[in-house]
């Protein structure tokens, strides 16, 4: 763009974030044709989360609902939530019913959970959504601004240390009070009433808080001054346009959201409200009082007043919570002794498990803990490292590059090629050379799994499984036998085990790939860079040979994840192990188009219906093509189990039991107003996976006679082990994304293995 497009691009974004002021009247008629912008802080939050959508996710081999609100779309994913999906739902249940008032009222939601778990993300999601909410129509968000220059000789309303009569000057509530606080409360709720008949939610709009001491100020003042001018319209007068305006604002940290980090510092009430300023007291005129135009209003419940209050890492404040226990229920807080002010925001608490052991520090008191009353206010909800292999390699790539697009794939294979992919990174050494460093095809994969792996519970597992088994399940909801699909409906998990609640955290494998890009490699060939790829081997043994060194894990904690690093190794070799047989036999395989017609062509010959051919025509299914199908690509039968064309009970047993019962599975899982053959991914029908690129040594064997894997280091010129090479180091840098190093390193391996066993 230009920079005048640049410059309207801007425009434009401010326009449509901010509208004109209005007058009192004219916000209220706004209201009554969109109630909802009245929404008090819980449900206005609800509002934001619902206002984004949602999306269907697998987490722990179930289908779940996951409001998209905590993937943080307006930052293409940069904070994102990866996982803890049933943790958020239930904390939007929780916000639900505190919305609704449905006896969680006095509930201060808490999350807790290890490092690296995403309770940060969730704070920079809430901020950035609740932004952007309140930059749309449906979101926009207000508070009043006064003016009372001119009605006397007073010095003109002011907070802070600024201090002008300017009759143009307005200052807004410091502590973004709700416009329809300046009402009367019987007024107040007659209109609220109306705006929940006309409002389309099972949720009313709840408002009960009066205008903050500021704006008290200002109103009191007024209307001391018209009363003793005997004007008749009080409320008109005061709230006129000349001295009451109603302004939108973005929400943001400071403005509608308070955050109270952890270096913060100050007494309980400074943290919590503010303080006075002994220079504004003594300069403001007030008759003896304590004027509160010279409060600060700069705490954390001044900041989130309207909408969203969060104390992050709890443990540093501690002692502001048991300050805290009444502000849910009273929705009140005091500036001192004599002056309160009414707060309507949601208090969330965000804390490492260190909290828990500050309160439950006098825990074996019973019923004489002095925090018991605190701990019975806090609703937690427990957050967990990972166990979705998907999730944890999306979380490493996010940890090692600038990637943050949130992955949303269509199905299962969509994923397995993200997981796979190899990654590349620039890596300035000490004499300030640039070198790429390769992370191989695999790699982030065995990492990820490696993670996961030490994060599961065994004490559930089926004894025919392996974790690597349950990690799979967790991330697709099934497993593979052969033409078998197995279902995670089929196990019987542990709804109580430990799952997530300890591991290796996404950290540590970051500092360990961090260390392996520095550190020199003793591989060598004299054309190709090996010494810049870290295969997945290199990555996953140095995650487990240096668990003992890292002081984040006990020693009973590293033998124990050491001991499950075996399966892991075995998992990703055969992943391996398949690229290069894939790549060995590309020309080989049978190409989808042929696939998804033998399969149309058996769901039409179960279905007892006809076909549309290339001319438009309907026909009956072709037996012959489908008699070639299942013996020359599928290899299960011969001419014996057929009487010409038509099959013999064991090949319609095969094709409704392999084929249709897949297809059937399918269509109930996608269910839509019409099912379509063409809607189904081949590979999804266990039988058909086979056919479309899984190959083993013994089909090498006979596709290439004079093949020898014991020669691929240095094949003899002219040898067909020679020209295989070639052609398979090509093929896995077409279709697997290797660079010729990585699928020379990975070639060689996977041929060292095969070769002791080959004759």
């Amino acid at each position: 763009m230009s920079s005048d497009e640049y410059i309207e691009a801007a425009n434009r974004e401010l326009d449509e974030a901010y509208q004109h002021p209005m007058s009192l009247g004219e916000y209220v008629a706004h209201l009554l044709d969109h109630p909802q912008q009245a929404a008090h802080a819980s449900k206005y939050l609800l509002n934001a989360i619902e206002h984004a959508g949602t999306r269907t996710v697998i987490e722990e081999g179930e289908e779940k609902e996951r409001y998209r609100f905590f993937d943080d779309p307006w930052n293409d994913g940069e904070h994102a939530i990866l996982g803890n999906t049933e943790v958020l739902n239930r904390f939007v249940d929780d916000l639900r019913s505190i919305a609704a008032g449905r006896g969680k009222d006095e509930k201060i939601l808490w999350l807790d959970g290890p490092t690296a778990t995403g309770k940060s993300e969730l704070k920079r999601c809430l901020i950035n959504g609740l932004r952007e909410y309140s930059k749309t129509e449906a979101g926009r968000r207000y508070t009043m601004e006064w003016n009372i220059a001119g009605v006397s000789d007073q010095p003109g309303l002011t907070y802070g240390d600024e201090v002008s009569a300017d009759e143009d000057d307005w200052y807004e509530s410091p502590v973004q009070s709700h416009p329809l606080s300046v009402f009367p409360e019987e007024v107040r709720a007659e209109l609220l009433e109306e705006l929940n008949e006309r409002l389309d939610d099972h949720i009313p709009i709840r408002m009960e808080a009066e205008m903050d001491p500021f704006c008290r100020e200002a109103y009191d003042y007024l209307e001391e001054q018209y009363r003793r001018d005997g004007v008749a319209d009080l409320f008109s007068a005061v709230t006129s346009p000349s001295h009451l305006r109603i302004k939108n604002f973005v929400v943001d940290v400071g403005h509608g959201i308070g955050v109270l980090h952890s270096e913060d510092d100050g007494s309980p009430k400074e943290r919590l409200v503010g303080s006075w300023m002994a220079g504004m007291l003594r300069e403001l005129d007030s008759r003896g009082r304590k004027n509160p135009q010279a409060f600060s209003y700069d705490g954390v419940l001044s900041q989130g007043n309207g909408l969203v209050t969060i104390v992050e890492d709890a443990a540093q404040h501690a002692d502001l919570l048991q300050k805290l226990l009444n502000v849910p229920d009273e929705s009140r807080v005091k500036l001192d002794k004599g002056i309160g002010m009414d707060v309507d925001t949601q208090l969330i608490v965000i804390s490492n498990p260190d909290l828990e052991d500050q309160l439950n520090q006098h825990a074996d008191r019973n019923g004489t803990d002095p925090l018991k009353a605190l701990k019975r206010r806090l609703d937690k909800h427990q957050f967990t490292y990972l166990t979705n292999l998907s999730l944890e390699a999306e979380l490493l790539r996010r940890e090692l590059t600038d990637e943050t697009t949130v992955w949303d794939a269509n199905s299962w294979d969509q994923l397995e090629e993200w997981i796979r992919e190899p990654i590349t990174i620039s890596v300035r050494d000490s004499s300030g050379t640039v070198t790429e460093r390769e992370l191989a095809p695999h790699a982030i994969e065995g990492a990820a799994l490696y993670a996961v792996v030490s994060r599961l519970d065994a004490s559930d597992l089926p004894e025919d499984l392996q974790l690597t088994d349950k990690a799979l399940l967790f991330d697709r909801g099934y497993l593979r036998d052969g033409d078998e699909r197995i279902d995670i409906e089929e196990f019987e998990f542990d709804d109580e085990a430990s799952d997530g609640e300890h591991g290796i955290p996404v950290t540590y494998t970051r500092d360990i790939i961090a260390d392996l890009l520095h550190e020199e490699s003793d591989r060598f060939d004299e054309e190709l860079p090996v010494e810049r790829v870290i295969m997945p081997r290199d990555l996953i043994n140095a995650m487990a040979e240096r668990l003992t060194d890292a002081p984040v894990f006990s020693n009973t904690e590293a033998a124990e994840f050491e001991e499950r690093v075996a399966s892991v190794k075995n998992y990703i070799f055969s992943q391996q192990e398949e690229d290069v047989l894939d790549a060995m036999m590309r020309d080989k395989r049978v190409d989808e188009q042929t696939v998804e017609e033998y399969v149309e062509h058996v769901y039409a010959w179960a279905e007892g219906e006809r076909i549309e051919n290339d001319r438009g025509e309907l026909v009956e299914p072709d037996l012959l093509k489908m008699k070639v199908f299942e013996i020359e690509h599928l290899g299960r039968f011969n001419e014996d189990n057929y009487t010409g064309n038509n099959p013999h009970e064991e090949v319609q047993t095969f094709r409704e039991e392999k084929i249709i019962t897949a297809l059937n599975r399918h269509a109930w899982r996608h269910r839509d107003e019409e099912f379509r053959v063409s809607d189904v991914n081949p590979k999804e029908i266990p039988v058909i996976k086979s056919v479309l690129g899984t190959h083993d040594w013994e089909d090498i064997k006979r596709t290439f006679e004079d093949f020898d894997p014991r020669q691929w280091d240095n094949p003899p010129s002219g040898t067909e082990t020679a020209d295989i090479k070639r052609e398979t180091i090509q093929n896995m840098q077409e279709l697997f994304e290797y660079s010729e190093a990585s699928a020379e390193l990975t070639s060689r391996y996977v041929m060292s293995q095969v070769s002791y066993r080959w004759d």
